[in-house]
């Protein structure tokens, strides 16, 4: 469901830009059928489902595109600027539990069964589940990536470990508010560098 960690800004953009595309591309051939083809239950859910002038159930599509692709863009960055990500595909996650209940609703309009009301009432604990599940897998995720690299790192260069260990002082003196200061402004210019450079490699 959620893009490959080393896919690239562009990667995603294209990517998702396609699909959108043929999504536009089914919808218009769906409505195109309607005029020829007399089944009242295609004709009901093209209507109720991908007709934009007609149905609430478009837009609500188009939303959750909208926040999955802000979700990929934010996921392809390198941390912290990946930070949002799992949020926003937590939120996605729980407008797709809602599509999902409203397609049951059209089951129910159509057939005249009764499976909505049991699935409306177990959302009730489906979507706090699914968030929490998909927020924790996100972050986690995160936290692995970083922890992989951190120990490339740490393999490739040892000795640099040990230099730095070495070229510390025995007993530094405790730090100023002008140190904290510059440290905060080296690392905000750290993380805006690193975002320009990720913009311009991808």
């Amino acid at each position: 469901m959620w893009p490959d960690k080393h896919h690239s800004v562009r990667w995603i953009i294209v990517s998702r830009m396609i699909g959108l595309i043929c999504f536009f591309i089914v919808l218009v051939l769906a409505n195109i059928l309607t005029f020829y083809v007399s089944n009242p239950t295609f004709v009901d859910g093209v209507k109720t489902f991908l007709n934009p002038g007609e149905s609430l159930n478009f837009w609500l599509l188009i939303l959750i595109f909208v926040i999955i692709f802000i979700a990929d863009i934010f996921g392809a960055f390198p941390f912290p600027l990946n930070l949002p990500a799992p949020i926003i595909k937590a939120t996605g996650s729980v407008f797709i539990i809602a599509f999902v209940l409203r397609v049951f609703e059209w089951v129910d309009t159509t057939t005249g069964s009764n499976i909505y009301h049991y699935f409306w009432l177990l959302s009730f604990v489906i979507v706090p589940i699914v968030f929490i599940i998909v927020l924790l897998t996100g972050y986690y995720e995160i936290i692995y990536d970083l922890w992989a690299k951190a120990k490339i790192r740490d393999e490739a260069s040892p000795v640099v470990h040990a230099a730095a260990l070495e070229n510390t002082p025995n007993s530094p003196g405790p730090k100023s508010w002008e140190d904290v200061g510059a440290e905060l402004r080296m690392m905000l210019y750290d993380i805006l560098h690193r975002f320009r450079e990720e913009i311009r490699k991808r």
